[in-house]
């Protein structure tokens, strides 16, 4: 199977680089296994190279052929070092539009469309709760700047027709070695300064890179696989203290002193930190369903092979 991976984001001219899902980290896992599994990878990304072709020349001269494609592309949301501003939040709409909306028009206009098509998401879709379950099927999308994101994000990406099926991924916390949330946590940990953001009582739904990397490729190979499904492990409900204290033992170092909320605000600005203060208890009911097998079911196994 040849199979296309949008990565990174469209370089605007005289704009910074942004730095997409996959760009090192989830795109790099992605591919490995898709290569280990016999399939072929061009990449979607700013800059030209073997094996690569860039967003503007998929956007002029159009999709070249392909089995399947999938879209990783995004600025990184929970950039510490970027001021929730009005400028970076029209990054953060542009990296994900954009890029999926070139891919979905190429597909779309493909003389021989490819056979399956699929975006990477976020359960930020779900609405914050500390009772309420969401499986695929739940409501959302319409109360935050992160939900109706989602939202534009996935109908960027619809296609009309049924020539080439349609996937969302709509994945957690990305948890694994060399990036993601975890490459933030492990200093102030290691030093035991680690504990829950917050109150802790939020939930985390979280999954493995190996199990996303995974799950994206039962997507692209399974052709009874469609729709949305939830990119988060089966593991019994997770919290942020129990995250945080799961972490600490993996790491043999105590985890009990807690990052304040204001601090969090201070740092990420009030509408951007209610993704770490606030959290949604989601279920993979239909990756399951769908018979993808996890790697990493459990939260302790997953960190030890993490921090190993």
């Amino acid at each position: 199977m040849r199979v296309l991976v949008g990565e990174g984001g469209r370089k605007e001219p005289g704009a910074a680089s942004p730095k997409g899902g996959g760009t090192g980290f989830i795109g790099a896992a992605l591919t490995q296994l898709l290569k280990a599994r016999g399939h072929e990878v061009t990449l979607v990304s700013r800059k030209p190279g073997p094996g690569r072709i860039t967003w503007d020349e998929l956007a002029t001269s159009g999709l070249p052929r392909c089995d399947a494609a999938v879209n990783l592309a995004g600025e990184n949301i929970l950039n510490p070092l970027r001021r929730w501003n009005e400028t970076f939040q029209k990054e953060v709409l542009s990296s994900r539009l954009e890029t999926t909306q070139i891919l979905a028009r190429a597909i779309n206009k493909a003389p021989q469309p490819p056979q399956a098509w699929v975006l990477v998401t976020g359960v930020a879709y779900y609405q914050p709760s500390l009772t309420a379950e969401y499986d695929e099927d739940s409501p959302g999308g319409d109360f935050d700047f992160f939900s109706n994101l989602v939202t534009k994000w996935e109908a960027a990406a619809r296609l009309p027709g049924e020539s080439t099926r349609q996937v969302v991924v709509r994945s957690g916390v990305v948890l694994g070695r060399g990036g993601g949330a975890i490459h933030h946590m492990l200093l102030p940990f290691r030093l035991g300064l680690g504990g829950p953001i917050g109150s802790g009582h939020q939930f985390f739904p979280w999954i493995h890179i190996q199990d996303l990397a995974g799950i994206l490729v039962h997507a692209l190979e399974a052709s009874h696989v469609q729709g949305v499904l939830n990119g988060v492990a089966p593991a019994p409900t997770t919290t942020n203290a129990e995250f945080a204290k799961a972490l600490g033992a993996a790491l043999g170092c105590p985890a009990f002193i807690p990052l304040p909320g204001m601090v969090v605000q201070a740092v990420f600005g009030r509408e951007r930190a209610i993704m770490l203060l606030e959290g949604q208890k989601v279920v993979p009911r239909k990756t399951l369903a769908s018979g993808y097998r996890y790697s990493f079911p459990e939260l302790g196994a997953a960190l030890k092979e993490v921090v190993a």
